[in-house]
């Protein structure tokens, strides 16, 4: 069987082919870089990067880019109220997402460029759109004319007549429905020359640019988390059809974390920011936490869903150090169990794909039980292969320097501070700031470092 994956805009399993054999091309919508971030953003970073290992499992050459929105309306705000430079606040922020992909272990894009420096290519896409009849400017602002597109609608299956873009209303537009492709200055905010006008991007645009010129004017895979669909992956499809692109050929979106049934989001407050999750568990047992769910599926986040993935995690890893204890050295090149591959190949199932793993592990366990070092490592070389490809492989140089007692020592100092951090906020609370104060001191002098967010306290340790 070869990799069948569910393609959003035909909604069916649709057999893979990429555009050149031997290669894959993916553009997967990055962040928005307004604040710290959570689980809920970086699951399509990770959901993405387990896609690009499988396909380059045998060799493929894989070009993955991963873009950052560094100029928004909701960046510019959170600059504004922290009385900060905007610009200066979304490269802050893109360090942070950029060290919370790599502590989880995601590969490197191939590229990550920034909507603020493709301005010239939006500023071409905008007047190829213009000179096609679809696009229009009023005032220096650009809008994309949705009448002018009959597919328009066919990403998301919405009609047209029941239509909204979510943008305020503003006078000009010709439709109510038109969506924004460029917005004309305003006093105070950064702005870039056009032939329209000085102004700054919409967010649509900007992903249109980006994917085209890195990827051509067709590519292969366009992904992105499910609330992307409408109207954001709508009108980036909408914008370059119209403008002669073929652009993706397959759309893929991965399911939220949701937290009370809810997606978790800044805006709504429910949010859990890596850092603190990484003050609570190892990165891989995170990572682990958040790929093996299939990527088409809700995550309902709890402490209890965490702590068994942290378990599930630690029989993989307790096998695969017995046998290098036992038997010697464990390599990287064991053949994957045909269930894991049967597994990938159905649109990454890797509900399944781990189970298999799970079974090669307890096929180890029983032949370590024997005496069978011989059939034990050959075990532990499969699921290594296997725990590879999912980006959690307990051996790896990138996971292999934090033991089990390191783990323990890092819970046991995570219980106490979060208890300090608990007395600390009722404290406050109560208007006791001496008792508060005596707290936040008692906690540096442990090295310990204490941030007030809006999510809440975050800490860490001053040597991290």
């Amino acid at each position: 069987m070869s990799l069948h994956i569910y393609d959003t805009a035909s909604r069916s399993m649709r057999e893979f082919h990429p555009q050149v054999n031997g290669t894959a091309s993916i553009y997967v919508c990055g962040a928005t870089v307004q604040g710290v971030p959570h689980i809920g953003h970086v699951r399509s970073g990770l959901n993405f990067d387990v896609l690009r290992r499988w396909l380059a499992r045998d060799g493929a050459d894989v070009a993955l880019v991963r873009n950052v929105t560094d100029i928004d309306d909701k960046i510019l705000t959170k600059a504004a109220e922290h009385d900060r430079p905007w610009w200066e606040w979304a490269y802050t922020h893109e360090r942070a997402f950029e060290d919370a992909y790599d502590a989880l272990g995601c590969l490197p894009p191939s590229y990550a460029p920034r909507a603020t420096g493709h301005v010239t290519q939006m500023v071409a896409l905008m007047q190829r759109l213009i000179d096609k009849g679809h696009a229009y400017d009023v005032d220096g602002d650009v809008y994309f004319d949705v009448r002018s597109f009959p597919e328009y609608g066919a990403l998301s299956g919405q009609k047209l007549d029941s239509v909204e873009q979510g943008e305020t209303a503003v006078r000009g537009k010709r439709d109510a429905r038109d969506f924004t492709l460029w917005k004309a200055a305003k006093p105070g905010e950064p702005s870039w020359p056009t032939p329209w006008g000085h102004g700054r991007p919409g967010w649509h645009l900007e992903c249109s640019a980006m994917a085209t010129a890195y990827l051509g004017s067709t590519f292969d895979i366009h992904g992105g988390g499910l609330d992307l669909i409408f109207p954001h992956h709508e009108n980036e499809q909408a914008q370059s059809r119209a403008a002669g692109d073929g652009f993706a050929n397959y759309w893929m979106h991965n399911y939220w974390v949701t937290l009370s049934g809810e997606k978790m989001a800044k805006s709504l407050g429910n949010t859990v920011s890596i850092p603190a999750m990484l003050n609570r568990v190892r990165a891989q047992e995170l990572r682990y936490y958040l790929v093996a769910p299939h990527y088409r599926s809700h995550i309902e986040y709890s402490e209890g869903a965490l702590a068994e993935a942290v378990t599930s995690y630690g029989r993989i890893e307790s096998f695969l150090r017995r046998v290098v204890d036992r038997a010697g050295t464990v390599e990287l090149r064991g053949d994957m169990c045909p269930d894991f591959v049967v597994a990938m190949d159905n649109d990454l199932n890797t509900p399944q794909a781990v189970a298999a793993l799970h079974n090669k592990v307890r096929q180890g366990n029983t032949a370590l039980a024997d005496g069978d070092h011989d059939a034990a490592r050959d075990a532990a070389e499969c699921v290594r292969r296997m725990a590879d490809i999912l980006g959690v492989d307990p051996l790896s140089p990138k996971w292999n320097d934090q033991s089990s007692a390191d783990l323990g020592m890092r819970q046991a100092l995570t219980t106490l501070v979060d208890r300090l951090l608990v007395e600390r906020q009722e404290a406050r609370k109560s208007r006791d700031f001496a008792r508060s104060d005596a707290l936040r001191d008692q906690l540096l002098e442990a090295g310990i470092a204490v941030e007030d967010t809006p999510d809440g306290p975050q800490w860490t340790l001053k040597d991290d």
